[in-house]
């Protein structure tokens, strides 16, 4: 007697070959039935002919016979019923199977095991074929322009939340394939990827451990060494497109970067801007230690008060608290008071993003866990162990990653 696993696999493979019939036969009526005609000017093609053609699904080859023409208008021979299915001269894997391999090889971390994954779910594809036809579905992807997204007919209020900030992806240098002889070969390369994560503050939940969860968001991630400026303009394209202009509060959450602080005063001006919590807090930790020694008791005792200060509203108590060590130098080596000058400025720069209990009482976040979180998955997939990428390869399957993410890849297939 078979085991359970055995009797269930029998019967999915008796259920794959039923659809894979099932298909084929549809899609040879489907060729069957239309006519041997030009399918840009209509007219009738010439030297009609019947060919093989072969087409990978998700449930198995199928098998057809389709016509095939030569078009004067056109100038070379033509399948018609490629045009109607929407597939490119010689592709041989169908939309849905695209599809799937898109998603399989944007959640996984190579596409080795996008190709193992894929044999787990029933279709066995090298990785190789993976690579080329997400680079394939990368230069399609370049040239969509994004449709508007639809506005509900009655859209209750809402707020939205936008968090920027970059991390760095590793790229082939100009010495990638030189010899031992090379001396100081530049091999690798460090570029900033700038990435944006947007929100509306109602989809926000929590779990029953009161964990901070999305349940819907949208991301914006850019080529390496795009501007700032094009950066900018990407995301507020994105923010609109997702409702930005009719939302009743925009919150802007980041670090300190000055490059960003720019880019909002640019683009989002009128949004209430806060400076990532934790990292106020690392700034202030680096004057506790500064002062008091590493991680001392003195240092905590220090720095303890003033993040309760931070947290209660009265951030303006801390700033002048800092101020004032500004005022008493004695006995300060000059890097500590340089240190302590550059934090001093520094949160008097911030010093109107530093409103954590009303950002609290308005139910906005504080810190900006949600891009650093995106930040860790796009790495888990670009700078992976051994990913070295080359620009043009990175830029395809991150344009990829983003469409997938934001649940727009449909449009790879319009």
């Amino acid at each position: 007697m078979n085991s359970l696993r055995q009797l269930e696999q029998d019967v999915l493979a008796e259920g794959r070959e039923w659809m894979r019939q099932r298909l084929e036969k549809r899609l040879q009526d489907d060729s069957d039935a239309l006519s041997a005609a030009c399918p840009k000017t209509g007219e009738g093609l010439k030297d009609v002919r019947w060919r093989d053609m072969q087409l990978i699904t998700v449930s198995g080859v199928v098998n057809l016979r389709v016509r095939h023409g030569y078009s004067p208008a056109l100038g070379r021979w033509v399948a018609p019923v490629r045009y109607l299915w929407g597939l490119k001269a010689y592709q041989r894997l169908s939309p849905e199977l695209e599809s799937r391999l898109a998603y399989t090889a944007s959640a996984t971390a190579s596409y080795e095991a996008a190709a193992q994954m894929a044999t787990r779910w029933g279709c066995a594809v090298s990785d190789g074929c993976i690579h080329q036809h997400m680079q394939s579905l990368g230069e399609t992807a370049e040239q969509i322009e994004l449709p508007p997204a639809v506005i509900p007919p009655q859209e209750p209020e809402f707020s939205m939340v936008l968090m920027l900030d970059g991390w760095m992806a590793r790229e082939r240098g100009p010495d990638w394939g030189a010899g031992p002889r090379k001396k100081e070969p530049q091999r690798i390369l460090w570029h900033e990827v700038k990435s944006a994560v947007l929100y509306r503050l109602e989809r926000r939940a929590a779990s029953d451990s009161g964990r901070g969860m999305l349940i819907e968001k949208f991301v914006v991630a850019t080529p390496p060494e795009t501007s700032p400026v094009d950066f900018g303009t990407a995301v507020h394209a994105e923010a609109m497109r997702r409702g930005m202009g009719r939302a009743k509060y925009v919150y802007v959450v980041m670090d300190g970067a000055i490059w960003l602080w720019d880019l909002v005063e640019d683009r989002f001006a009128q949004a209430i801007k806060t400076l990532d919590f934790h990292h106020a807090r690392d700034h202030l930790w680096a004057v506790a230690n500064t002062l008091h020694g590493e991680d001392t008791p003195e240092a905590k005792a220090w720095v303890h008060p003033l993040l309760r200060s931070l947290r209660k509203g009265r951030e303006n108590r801390v700033v002048r608290h800092l101020q004032e060590l500004l005022q008493n130098q004695s006995e300060r080596k000059p890097e500590s008071q340089e240190l302590i000058e550059r934090e001093v400025k520094f949160f008097v720069k911030h010093k109107e993003h530093l409103h954590y209990q009303a950002m609290e009482k308005a139910g906005a976040p504080r810190g900006s866990g949600a891009i650093e979180s995106l930040g860790k998955q796009l790495q888990q997939r670009l700078r992976g162990c051994g990913q070295i990428w080359g620009r043009p390869g990175f830029t395809r399957l991150l344009k990829v990653v983003v469409l997938v993410k934001n649940q727009d890849d449909h449009l790879l297939w319009n």
